[in-house]
């Protein structure tokens, strides 16, 4: 495995919505705007069952990997982190793109994604949720099954929604259902759409469009829950970490470290994460031992296992939330560092007196 450090950083996108939603329209939509852009896409393609007819919809001159019966947010996670290393690896496209499964966890698919970003330099973009207007306010009016319960988290997770499928609804309808979303996820850029014809630059860049005054209030009420919200899309440090859209609803966000930390200052420092982040994971060094460690940390609980990497793996972790501060984390890890680092030199002067 080549070095992280030599390697172009390829930015993922994932598209989610609920079965018949209109992803691989939307898809198709894509992959002709990027391709037009003189850009190369590749693509990742999960179906729970053992055929991916979907797939015929992806042209023969785009790179694609099929992950058929499982979906990659449980039973087949694993495989996700092996297609997206080869895919980058034999393919260096300029980008990815992945077409989770509509049965799929959207939080799960984050996590999934995000273990790649372990030895691979990604760039992880908010999620696209697909909503198949004239279903979902079927499901909304009995608010019954699971189906209802994961098409409402997909909605939740999204950082863009796209309203499809509005010709099936009269305009009282379509304007009780935009209210709806917005009421679920005030946050999110809500396109409309029939057979997911939007404008795509506005998308992909995750522009807000128009919102009724009720989300501006919601929106002032989620922040006064304690919930940060950070706006800078980018910062002045891109290549000790790499910022996944700040902005967005669901974040990502990865840490490259430049030096070992101390393993108790590190410890402290997972313990005091703010509630927001709900997932994380990594692989360091510590300056106070010699082994190199695999973290995990979930409901607020952290697991360490000593490893030995094959290849040259870089130290780094990963950070999935929502609305907490990215900048907050990347200065706290920037002085465990600079403290390791003064601390190792004072211990190094000393040892030389005693010589």
């Amino acid at each position: 495995m080549q070095e992280l450090s030599h390697l172009q950083t390829t930015p993922v996108y994932i598209l989610s919505g609920f079965l018949g939603s209109g992803k691989t329209t939307l898809l198709g939509r894509l992959l002709s705007y990027w391709k037009n852009q003189g850009l190369k896409p590749a693509v990742i393609m999960n179906e729970i069952g053992e055929v991916n007819l979907d797939g015929l919809a992806v042209g023969p001159d785009v790179p694609m990997a099929e992950m058929l019966d499982g979906c990659i947010c449980c039973s087949i996670r694993a495989d996700l982190s092996v297609e997206l290393y080869e895919l980058i690896q034999n393919e260096r496209p300029d980008l990815v793109i992945i077409e989770a499964t509509g049965a799929a966890n959207p939080m799960e698919i984050f996590d999934a994604v995000s273990e790649a970003s372990l030895y691979l330099k990604l760039d992880i973009k908010p999620m696209i949720t697909v909503v198949d207007t004239a279903y979902f306010s079927e499901l909304y009016a009995s608010q019954k099954g699971k189906t209802y319960r994961l098409m409402m988290e997909q909605i939740r997770c999204g950082s863009v929604l796209v309203m499809n499928k509005l010709d099936r609804l009269n305009a009282k309808q379509q304007k009780e259902v935009k209210e709806l979303l917005i009421k679920l996820n005030p946050h999110a850029a809500i396109f409309e759409a029939v057979r997911c014809d939007v404008n795509l630059e506005e998308l992909l860049t995750n522009r807000t469009v128009s919102k009724s005054p009720a989300s501006d209030n919601q929106q002032k009420q989620h922040s006064d829950c304690g919930h940060d919200h950070p706006h800078g899309e980018h910062c002045n440090h891109p290549d000790h970490h790499h910022t996944h859209h700040s902005h967005s609803h669901v974040t990502v966000y990865t840490y490259y470290f430049k030096a070992a930390v101390n393993s108790f200052q590190f410890e402290r420092f997972m313990k005091e994460l703010p509630r927001e982040v709900y997932r994380a994971k990594g692989i360091l060094h510590f300056s106070d031992t010699s082994s190199r460690f695999l973290f995990q940390y979930a409901y607020r609980e952290s697991d360490y296992l000593k490893i030995t990497p094959q290849g040259q793996v870089p130290d780094v972790a990963v950070f999935i939330g929502e609305h907490f501060d990215q900048e907050l984390i990347r200065a706290a890890l920037e002085q465990l560092e600079q403290e390791s680092t003064v601390a190792g030199a004072e211990q190094g002067e000393r040892n030389l007196r005693q010589m």
